[in-house]
């Protein structure tokens, strides 16, 4: 059985945002947006939670739950072509505030699955409760307080995800959650902003899996190390994010939608078919040719020219996306 469409469920959640945002007026959305912003860019001690009641985490939700949603949504669909056949048996999210990631999980593997949400901050897990009622798959989800760190124990899970959380804590608490996730989990999904920064991080969780025992299934189409050289560029793709009238006022922005640029590694234990190679540029299409930037297995970053002289693999590249696996199916 598939999966709902990320599309329904993405509408779904969108819906349910806008209940429960329901009466909280757009400039106090705003100005609590403004104050996050702030809050994010600066530095937080771990303990000390950064959505502190329901007006909090109302923008919070308004500002970031679709982004992330997307952002986690595409990483697990690149991990799943990985394992055709497989689906989690049960999900924890650590970290997961209102659960974006439980809901991208939800539209990636269909059925009804045991869920844990770890957060620190109780009110993000309240909406996350309220907003889940709006979702089948997560009705029976538990929403535990905990903090995420050194201190972090995991039962053992088939998924641990790990969503715009490294950010926010101390190198030694991100080793600790990261060697945490590996000891209980089958299949470890990291996401991160698609920053320099956010890379470096995804690039340390993904040394630790890989120390582990796991084997990367995506992005990369190899467990060797990265190819970029440290300082000159960083890995990241980009997941369109449609914008409701309410993340348009709370954020300031006209479009109906926005990219979502983020950075992530999918580990797992689980016996793997990674890509060939990975689109990790957005294409660059040209008269009569492609130019496609390829992360191989070599490992190593190369730019491939697909031309009309190709015929059916010109047309695929035309309709290949950035972070798609080159080349798509029956056009080896």
């Amino acid at each position: 059985m598939n999966a709902p469409a990320p599309l329904h469920t993405a509408e779904t959640l969108r819906s349910a945002l806008a209940a429960a945002l329901d009466g909280l007026p757009a400039r106090q959305a705003a100005q609590a947006v403004e104050r996050l912003i702030a809050n994010y860019r600066g530095a937080t001690p771990t303990d000390a939670p950064i959505l502190r009641d329901r007006a909090d985490v109302a923008a919070y939700a308004a500002y970031r739950m679709p982004a992330t949603f997307e952002a986690v949504r595409s990483a697990l669909e690149a991990f799943a072509d990985t394992v055709p056949g497989w689906a989690p048996g049960d999900h924890t999210d650590v970290g997961g505030g209102t659960g974006a990631a439980a809901w991208a999980v939800s539209a990636t593997w269909a059925g009804d699955r045991p869920v844990t949400v770890l957060d620190w901050a109780e009110p993000a897990l309240a909406l996350g409760r309220e907003l889940a009622a709006a979702n089948p798959a997560l009705h029976a989800a538990r929403w535990h307080r905990s903090r995420i760190g050194a201190a972090l124990t995991l039962d053992g899970t088939d998924l641990v995800t790990v969503s715009y959380v490294l950010n926010e804590l101390t190198a030694p608490d991100r080793a600790a959650l990261v060697d945490a996730a590996a000891g209980a989990a089958q299949t470890v999904v990291v996401v991160e902003p698609g920053t320099p920064d956010g890379y470096a991080r995804v690039i340390e969780a993904r040394d630790r899996l890989i120390s582990a025992g796991f084997r990367v299934a995506a992005p990369c189409p190899h467990s060797a190390a990265c190819p970029i050289v440290p300082g000159t560029d960083w890995c990241h793709f980009s997941a369109r994010v449609s914008r409701s009238s309410l993340h348009r006022q709370v954020k300031g922005g006209s479009l109906p939608y926005e990219d979502e640029k983020f950075s992530y590694v999918a580990a797992t234990r689980l016996p793997v078919t990674p890509a060939p190679a990975r689109v990790v540029r957005k294409p660059q299409i040209r008269k009569g040719q492609v130019l496609l930037d390829l992360c191989e297995t070599d490992p190593a970053l190369h730019r491939t020219t697909v031309t009309k002289r190709h015929g059916d693999r010109y047309r695929a590249a035309r309709d290949t996306d950035w972070g798609d696996p080159w080349p798509p199916a029956g056009h080896a």
